[in-house]
């Protein structure tokens, strides 16, 4: 450690202008009274509008607060790895910069952490998105949870309180897509929910379109399973069982004189639909090899152009 900061917030920003001064005030607010020895760090994901000069203003006014700007779009996952990877404090709380995530909830987020637990993350009581985004993580997550054979929570997203060990372990994990509430089992230590009251958006509607949540969900399982892969391998099974059923009829039909060729209509569908079960299973096979080959270029998952403070 670099000095004695005891808890570091992290927030990714984008195209949050409107709000990024009272989200600083507000963690201050809430986390003067735990500790004076903290810092806020915000992280600008290449924002268009002038999130990145309200950070940059706030830090000349603030030395609390640390700007970090990635050098283009990263994603939001990539921009809490950048803040984690800068942190210093013995604790490191994530939260969105919508606010959302109610700040006043980092003392009992920390509090739990204090009790010996590495990972305690947010449950969102009574979310305040619309029912279109609701069900759509909901389904997300139950695919997530069979895919991945672990229980997965749709009530969960970054709002959490890390100590510096499981910071650590998050920043050495080499998985090329990052996700959170995935990697936050991953990692092990001890593991704690709490359920906290979720906060209406305070400024405009969220930058994730729901083309990036379907891309982030389709990566996502990609990158935390191979099920897919091995559902391709029990249904070929079943298909080529299924074909040695038939054929053991159509010979059986031919022993006993009852085969009859009434034309090509079926045995044309038959091949159609094949072909395409061969092609569907290439692809998947493909898009594994395709993320490995991405991986193995080891390309950084994000690229630091500014720090403040």
């Amino acid at each position: 450690m670099k000095n004695d900061i005891q808890i570091s917030i992290v927030s990714p920003v984008y195209q949050a202008e409107a709000i990024v001064d009272e989200l600083v005030e507000k963690i201050e607010l809430a986390i003067t009274p735990i500790t004076k020895h903290f810092e806020i760090i915000l992280v600008d994901d290449s924002s268009s509008d002038q999130s990145w000069q309200k950070i940059n203003a706030i830090c000349n006014q603030n030395t609390k607060v640390k700007g970090v700007k990635l050098s283009r779009n990263f994603g939001q996952q990539y921009a809490i790895q950048a803040g984690l990877d800068q942190s210093e404090g013995n604790y490191v709380v994530t939260m969105d910069c919508d606010l959302q995530d109610n700040p006043e909830e980092i003392k009992r987020l920390y509090t739990v952490a204090l009790e010996g637990n590495g990972v305690v993350v947010a449950s969102r009581k009574n979310r305040k998105d619309n029912w279109i985004k609701k069900a759509f993580s909901k389904v997300f997550y139950k695919v997530l949870s069979f895919l991945s054979e672990t229980n997965q929570d749709d009530t969960i997203a970054n709002f959490a309180c890390y100590s510096r060990e499981a910071v650590i372990a998050l920043s050495s994990n080499n998985d090329h897509i990052r996700y959170y509430p995935m990697l936050n089992q991953i990692i092990g230590f001890n593991y704690k929910k709490i359920e906290i009251e979720h906060q209406n958006r305070k400024n405009g509607k969220s930058s994730y379109t729901y083309k990036k949540r379907i891309d982030l969900a389709f990566n996502i399982i990609l990158s935390f399973s191979d099920k897919p892969l091995r559902l391709t391998v029990k249904f070929g099974i079943l298909l080529s069982f299924s074909s040695i059923c038939g054929a053991l009829i159509l010979v059986g039909n031919y022993l006993y004189g009852d085969l009859v060729v009434k034309g090509w209509t079926s045995l044309a569908l038959f091949i159609s639909f094949f072909s395409g079960i061969i092609i569907s299973v290439l692809g998947v096979v493909g898009i594994y090899v395709g993320k490995t080959f991405e991986a193995t270029k080891q390309r950084p998952t994000y690229i630091i152009e500014k720090t403040v403070n």
